[in-house]
């Protein structure tokens, strides 16, 4: 009798994509769409749990029912402590409990398709050059973030750090810079450590960036729905975050 085919696991790239875009749904869900996800962990309900997918979305739902799941399963009843903490302790908890379960999902892929040693090693430091969803939900991932600023235009507190990138908020007007050729590799080296308070992903050049003037957080315009054209009428920019630690108390 022939052996069966060799089964091709996946790759490390793979799983980290895979991982990537569960974390991206994950952090939505406490950042931008908290709300959403406030009102859907009702303490009422059965235990919920938390799942992110490949496809950067979440969910708030019931745990599997097959036994054994399919994948590792997230931290059951996260509904159940909504209203018997302070909302950001509450949403602090959940990342980090999201933060363990991605983890636990990565590894299982590795286990399951045969990784081994460096190949564990190397998806752990791409894992690892991340920030946590709990250090982006708690505000820690800010890194050097409160040190970025940019040239200021006409006095106002949003400027752009060059002709199609970043808005930027500064406490005072930051003095003119004298246009050469090399004022673009001034700035990439000057904002190249910045982190997305929303994805988590570094700074690019080529991207439109907005700063909370609270938090001093920096975000891809895309992530927090804001455009260069509507930043140039919004006065105090305030992120998901800063706006939602408010609204969502309970």
């Amino acid at each position: 009798m022939e052996s069966n085919p060799p089964y091709n696991p996946r790759t490390v790239e793979e799983v980290f994509r895979d991982f990537k875009g569960r974390r991206n749904g994950m952090i939505k869900a406490l950042t931008n769409d908290v709300e959403e996800f406030y009102q859907q962990c009702d303490p009422e309900k059965e235990n919920l749990c938390l799942y992110g997918f490949p496809n950067e979305q979440w969910e708030v739902n019931l745990p599997a029912d097959e036994v054994p799941p399919e994948l590792p399963e997230p931290a059951l009843g996260i509904n159940f402590a909504r209203d018997g903490m302070q909302s950001k302790d509450w949403l602090a908890l959940v990342a980090v409990h999201s933060d363990a379960w991605l983890l636990s999902v990565a590894f299982y892929f590795g286990a399951r398709f045969g990784f081994e040693k460096d190949d564990r090693k190397r998806l752990f430091n791409m894992i690892n050059d991340l920030p946590t969803v709990f250090e982006v939900v708690s505000g820690t991932a800010k890194k050097q973030s409160k040190e970025k600023t940019s040239v200021s235009k006409n006095g106002s507190s949003k400027s752009k750090s060059n002709s199609n990138t970043k808005s930027a908020k500064t406490s005072k007007p930051a003095p003119p810079v004298e246009e050469d050729e090399g004022v673009d590799e001034e700035d990439e080296d000057e904002h190249g450590d910045a982190l997305c308070g929303a994805c988590g992903e570094n700074y690019a050049s080529d991207e439109f960036w907005i700063c909370c003037d609270l938090c001093e957080t920096w975000f891809h315009g895309k992530c927090v729905k804001i455009t260069p054209a509507k930043a140039e009428h919004i006065k105090q920019y305030k992120c998901p975050s800063c706006n939602n630690n408010k609204r969502a108390r309970p």
